[in-house]
């Protein structure tokens, strides 16, 4: 007799998004022995990039840096998210999760903008030109500018964006907010409520992210920004249609 596997029984939105991640996370690492970029292409740019185009506000969140930020992405993808999609079905998954995605995307892009004129302002106009023109070359020798403040500025402009993080911090809120009572085990052992789970994870995102630690190069603002509008959508769902789920 067959049994179907477990990932056939996903369903289907989750599934493919599982397909299509993996894919382009081996067609990244493929391509690039052909002088083909797909990080240049697809990951989210800073608008003073050259490498800047409006359609990386979506294909970003399908790229990733390594194999384990992709595998701790899709594993939280396929944990939250197909129960959500088994409650919602598939197009309302699909909407909240391109909708948390682009508005991580959109809180991250707003915070390294502010950043990025509020540094703009304390260089000469000189020192501005030097890194729109060299400063990504530069990064890609893994050096960078002596000088702090144009160092962090390059960072800025010239660091693309990549990863799932943000919806999945949108699917992860959801959870938390029609689940509060589903206990998540930590490291399988250390019992939270979802709903607590979900308060503690946003608030060590918001300090991280004020705490503006140059070392550190996660896009923290984003995984806010996916839960920020992941609470907007799902308000607005409430507030028209009685029940979200």
């Amino acid at each position: 007799m067959y049994r179907p596997s477990s990932f056939s029984q996903l369903p289907e939105v989750v599934k493919n998004l599982l397909i299509i991640n993996g894919l382009l996370f081996l067609a990244t690492i493929t391509l690039e022995n052909y002088g083909i970029n797909l990080t240049k292409l697809l990951a989210l740019h800073q608008f003073q990039s050259d490498d800047f185009m409006p359609h990386q506000l979506i294909t970003h969140f399908f790229m990733h840096a390594n194999f384990t930020h992709l595998f701790f992405n899709m594993f939280a993808l396929w944990m939250f998210g197909k129960i959500l999609e088994n409650v919602w079905g598939e197009k309302r998954f699909l909407i909240y999760y391109m909708f948390t995605g682009i508005g991580a995307a959109t809180l991250h892009l707003g915070i390294s903008q502010y950043e990025i004129l509020n540094l703009q302002s304390k260089l000469n106009p000189s020192d501005l030109n030097i890194i729109l023109e060299n400063g990504k070359n530069i990064l890609e020798g893994n050096q960078n500018y002596s000088n702090q403040i144009m160092g962090k500025l390059n960072l800025l402009i010239n660091t693309p964006t990549v990863g799932a993080s943000g919806a999945v911090f949108g699917i992860l809120l959801a959870f938390g907010m029609l689940f509060p009572n589903t206990l998540l085990y930590i490291y399988l052992a250390i019992p939270i409520k979802a709903k607590y789970f979900v308060i503690i994870y946003g608030l060590l995102e918001l300090y991280l992210g004020l705490s503006n630690n140059p070392a550190d190069n996660v896009a923290h603002f984003a995984h806010l920004g996916g839960m920020l509008f992941g609470f907007i959508l799902l308000k607005y769902w409430q507030k028209n249609n009685t029940q979200f789920y």
